[in-house]
């Protein structure tokens, strides 16, 4: 993990910052949207508070077209009605124009969520993902970069989810920032399904704090209350915005925004991450008050703390936690059981023994794999890399031994001569344990 170069306060003011980044809004703001005009008022701030007259932003066939791009980019799956982004995109022009006519006219109705399930990393179990049709992303997409700069504005500054530049990395970075910092008493937080248990009716009164807008209100009330289509089977979800739908990370850091400000107030450092967040505290009986003042909230907001997963641990003493797929404990930190194994599963996926590839087209495809899962775990401890390596180049040898007619897995001194490291090196395979010493170097020089 990156560490901070600026010097850290030794306590959190009784004040904390109320607002993100102060530009953090700016970078949201889509210029196809918002005009200079729009820019300053939001800045110098709008009459009660609240934005008019929004409706023609979205049903501008500029801001849809940059919505289109957007979506194109993210690309993913059609919706119900079969049609793909490739589908949507030989006849966009035709599709823009329909789109932008219903929205002016009012005739715009958003079509079911097509629901499909996806493995849970680390269980068995899986979890539902809603597919909007790809017009329906479309205007979702637009109806985010016009609502977006409005609400990014009065975001805490630790809330890191789903927000313009801001990630996974800077959140972690704040941890590790906070427990150098001696906050090692840590409140591990899961609130329960949360996604799909928001009151909509509470989550549309937060966002009619900032938006008058009626048809803009009303197109975000139709999409908490389109249908769910799962097989055969249809119904309108009574809670909850869909996991999968454009609009709903927006929505969900509306609804926990509260939450951020009071415990910022109230001098707790908690770092959120969309409806994943701890908070670091300097005693137990700091980190009791804090898990107090949590439950409070969130029972009145409506919302759930998982019994199981919602706990008070020491990390200088031994008790890690994990978040965001690192696992913290004792000062150090390295992936998770569940990241190793969701990674390892993938690996698996490339380096089947039954596969007509040559070992060149195999170390092809983990390339890229083992790159970018570097790229994220870059910080944890040296050993994680070590065995990772090691792991990697034992699956590729049993391909080898494989295609020599042995079938066995435990691999003999002699297979390890017979493909020592430097062989798998001339074939281009990605070493992470290399690539962590070199950067090491590269950091020391400087």
């Amino acid at each position: 993990m990156e560490r901070p170069t600026e010097d850290a306060p030794s306590v959190v003011a009784a004040r904390s910052t109320q607002g993100g980044d102060a530009d953090a809004w700016k970078t949201a703001a889509e210029p196809a949207v918002w005009t200079e005009r729009m820019l300053a008022a939001l800045e110098n701030g709008v009459k009660g508070g609240k934005w008019y007259s929004l409706i023609d932003k979205v049903y501008d066939v500029k801001v849809l077209r940059a919505a289109w791009v957007r979506v194109a980019a993210n690309a993913g799956a059609g919706g119900v009605d079969g049609v793909t982004i490739r589908n949507y995109g030989q006849r966009l022009d035709d599709e823009l124009g329909w789109l932008a006519g219903w929205l002016r006219e009012d005739r715009y109705v958003p079509q079911p969520v097509r629901r499909a399930w996806i493995p849970k990393p680390g269980s068995q179990e899986r979890r539902p993902l809603g597919i909007p049709a790809v017009r329906d992303r479309v205007v979702q997409t637009a109806l985010r970069m016009l609502l977006e700069p409005i609400f990014e504005r009065q975001f805490a500054e630790r809330s890191y989810g789903f927000r313009p530049g801001r990630g996974c990395k800077v959140a972690l970075r704040e941890v590790d920032r906070l427990l150098r910092e001696g906050r090692a008493w840590v409140v591990d937080a899961d609130l329960k399904s949360y996604f799909d248990t928001i009151p909509q009716d509470r989550l549309m009164a937060r966002v009619e704090e900032k938006v008058a807008d009626g048809r803009v209100l009303g197109l975000l009330h139709a999409y908490l209350r389109q249908r769910v289509m799962d097989g055969l089977k249809e119904w309108t979800p009574e809670a909850g915005t869909p996991q999968g739908a454009v609009i709903s990370p927006l929505l969900a850091n509306v609804y926990l925004n509260p939450l951020d400000q009071e415990m910022a107030a109230a001098g707790y450092a908690m770092v959120r991450y969309a409806d994943d967040f701890v908070i670091l505290c300097r005693s137990r009986e700091e980190a009791e008050a804090a898990l107090a003042h949590v439950r409070a909230w969130v029972a009145v907001a409506g919302l759930t703390l998982h019994p199981d997963k919602t706990r008070i641990v020491n990390e200088a003493q031994g008790e890690g936690f994990d978040f965001l797929g690192y696992h913290f404990q004792q000062g150090h930190h390295w992936p998770r059981r569940k990241s190793l194994d969701r990674f390892k599963d993938a690996i698996r996926q490339q380096t089947r023994r039954k596969q007509g590839r040559s070992m060149r087209a195999i170390i092809a495809r983990l390339n890229p794999m083992l790159r970018g899962w570097y790229g994220y775990f870059k910080h944890s401890n040296r050993s994680t890399f070590t065995e990772l390596d090691g792991w990697t180049r034992h699956r590729l040898r049993t391909i080898l031994l494989k295609r020599r007619g042995i079938s066995r897995w435990r691999l003999t001194h002699e297979d390890h001569r017979r493909w020592p490291v430097a062989f798998f090196q001339e074939l281009g395979l990605f070493s992470l344990v290399t690539t962590h010493v070199q950067e090491c170097r590269s950091r020391c020089r400087a």
